[in-house]
């Protein structure tokens, strides 16, 4: 397995010693609530409280300073003690933060993972083994009866649609800038299909980064409303068109554009399909391009991160695919995305790394053969 000089060395030795390894299984066991007791931590504002004093609060202080009753304090202060997000000066009993605890509040990364893992994932990971067992997102259940997560993401509650979108957003939106370029800059781009573009943001980052640019977003009809929805009277939505399909369908073609394409971007879009999906999807676009058309595929492939907690969030990622959103897809691997890219008749031109929050861009082209 390929893997970068970081992950090589944390995927491939047991780095930890016995009591390491003993308090990791621990903390795995007990995953569940030291997740919830982190979260509520955060929501009550405890560890902002505890960042905020200069000396550290006491457990009565913590109490008042959040709502809490003494018990509630009591109980999460001491969790949280054994969790590693805070820590007590013996002799003055006050609480402080550990950096473990700083980076849950200054980095926004994590609030976005929390808000996902508890309002959209949380109890459906009680049925991962029934989905990995039948192939199905046995999770989603818990929301509605639709197939995958996508067909119903317009009917999901409020609060399950804020979390499930931040997080889609977050990590696309911190590579928008750069992605821009790599399409525009360095090549001549005025046709766009935007496959799989949810609400239009990045179209809409298409149309005010170039003022010739003509987008097409490609998704199912539900999402193509939500879209026309949150893309009316901005500017440049008058190059944005909608075109309803279901990607799934192996003989939903893409539309033929008159006089040629320049670019098929997919963003955050195939890590949603299993791997006989993903080669039928390329293949389909495939035929809409000509021999100019460029292909950009901007995926988080988990073996070409910096760090290894990037990867360690990404492959947990895999498994919300496992029991939420249909069942079969997951965070790829690079080398199992470019088999998939060269099965479909396209060959890889170049590959752009370290993009945002840890994105890769590939740009293919059709290759003659399939």
């Amino acid at each position: 397995m390929n893997l970068n000089t970081n992950l090589r060395k944390a995927y491939s030795e047991d780095r930890m010693s016995a009591h390491e390894a003993q308090h990791l299984a621990e903390l795995i066991a007990w995953g569940p609530v030291v997740f919830q007791a982190t979260r509520l931590m955060v929501k009550f504002g405890v560890l902002k409280a505890l960042r905020e004093s200069a000396e550290g609060l006491t457990e009565a202080e913590v109490a008042r300073q959040c709502g809490l009753s003494p018990y509630a304090a009591k109980v999460l202060l001491e969790a949280s003690l054994s969790i590693g997000t805070i820590v007590i000066d013996p002799e003055s009993d006050r609480y402080t933060l550990t950096r473990a605890g700083w980076y849950l509040l200054v980095d926004p990364s994590h609030q976005v993972d929390m808000d996902f893992n508890h309002d959209v994932n949380y109890i459906g990971w009680h049925r991962l083994e029934e989905s990995l067992c039948e192939g199905r997102p046995a999770g989603l259940e818990h929301f509605g009866p639709w197939p995958t997560i996508y067909e119903g993401l317009s009917s999901l509650p409020p609060q399950v649609q804020r979390s499930w979108f931040g997080f889609d957003h977050f990590y696309s939106d911190n590579s928008f800038a750069e992605a821009l370029e790599i399409v525009f800059r360095r090549h001549h781009t005025r046709s766009l299909y935007d496959v799989g573009g949810n609400t239009g943001k990045w179209a809409l980052q298409c149309v005010a980064f170039d003022p010739e640019v003509e987008v097409t977003i490609l998704d199912l009809p539900q999402q193509i409303g939500l879209m026309r929805t949150n893309t009316a009277d901005k500017p440049g939505a008058g190059r944005i068109k909608g075109h309803g399909i279901n990607l799934l369908d192996p003989e939903a073609l893409f539309p033929q554009r008159e006089g040629g394409l320049d670019a098929i971007w997919m963003s955050q879009f195939l890590d949603c399909f299993g791997e006989e999906e993903i080669v039928s999807i390329l293949r389909r676009a495939r035929a809409a391009m000509t021999d100019d058309t460029r292909l950009y595929v901007m995926e988080t492939f988990w073996d070409r991160q910096k760090y290894e907690s990037a990867a360690f969030a990404l492959t947990m990622t895999s498994l919300y695919f496992t029991a939420l959103a249909n069942g079969n897809s997951k965070m790829y691997h690079s080398d199992d995305m470019l088999r998939l890219v060269r099965e479909a008749g396209l060959e890889l031109e170049t590959m752009h790394d370290h993009i945002g929050y840890g994105h890769s861009i590939m740009v293919c082209r059709k290759n003659g053969k399939i």
